[in-house]
């Protein structure tokens, strides 16, 4: 670890300003939009997606909670945290299981490494964090990509290894080309699965974020901590439960947005 320091230092603090440039502008954001909006923003699309209108209105109220026990802004740097694993390990699992879906040896590399990152203990994911990058939101975040990227990648290459054969093989007979194959057939068809990746990732991340608090995180999983450390069992109480509606919300949507495609298919 002396050696990746002294060798690579300069990397990782170039690495570490882009990412917490990138988790301050997502977190700006959020604390800028009005709670009416997003409020609303959520029945809505809750409404559309879960084709229920008392689903919509349960999720709105669910957000308009949050705000009434005045943890809003704590839970929206939850939310940007979030977004942000999830954006960046979408970026880096798809990829992933795209190349483990197109050879078998990659597929065989990547899979016991996947297999020890699921399997090791979240809070290890903190050493390496803390080592490379300090306290702070950068660690936090590398500390949840880390946990949460592992069920994208699976999906992915799962998803596209299901597509019918015979679909693959007749796209070449009409001149497609192998980048046409895997845009305009083999992604569409594996969408679903890959979305049920999505959903699970989202929630891996969600589970990250008290942990991720002992490095500096702040949000909701920071007032757990707190109340921990401090025996406030009701302050403890209200934000888990600002962040179990947030996981409602999130994997209800992600979940029907996955077996809606399904069901059109």
């Amino acid at each position: 670890m002396d050696w990746v320091l002294a060798t690579f230092g300069g990397f990782f603090d170039a690495l570490g300003s882009a990412i917490l440039y990138f988790m301050i502008y997502i977190e700006k954001f959020f604390l800028w939009l009005p709670w009416p909006v997003l409020v609303v923003g959520v029945g809505i699309v809750a409404w559309r997606v879960l084709d229920s209108w008392l689903s919509g209105i349960s999720m709105a109220a669910m957000m308009f909670f949050i705000g009434a026990l005045g943890l809003w802004d704590l839970g929206m740097m939850t939310l940007s945290l979030v977004v942000a694993s999830v954006i960046i390990s979408l970026g880096i699992g798809i990829p992933l299981g795209i190349a483990m879906s197109s050879s078998k040896q990659m597929e065989a590399v990547i899979k016991p490494v996947l297999d020890g990152m699921q399997t090791m203990p979240s809070f290890v994911y903190l050493i390496p964090a803390l080592m490379l990058f300090g306290l702070g939101k950068v660690p936090a975040l590398f500390a949840t990509i880390i946990y949460a990227v592992p069920p994208v990648i699976r999906l992915t290459n799962v998803g596209i290894r299901e597509v019918s054969p015979s679909v693959v093989e007749a796209a070449p007979a009409f001149g497609s080309s192998y980048w046409q194959i895997l845009f305009k057939v083999q992604l569409p068809l594996a969408r679903p699965t890959i979305m049920v990746g999505i959903n699970q990732t989202t929630m891996m991340a969600l589970a990250m974020v008290v942990i991720a608090s002992m490095i500096g995180a702040r949000g909701l999983g920071f007032e757990v901590l707190l109340a921990i450390n401090r025996i406030e069992v009701g302050r403890g109480f209200e934000a888990g439960l600002c962040i179990v509606f947030m996981a409602i919300i999130i994997d209800r949507i992600t979940y029907a947005m996955a077996t809606r495609k399904r069901r059109q298919q």
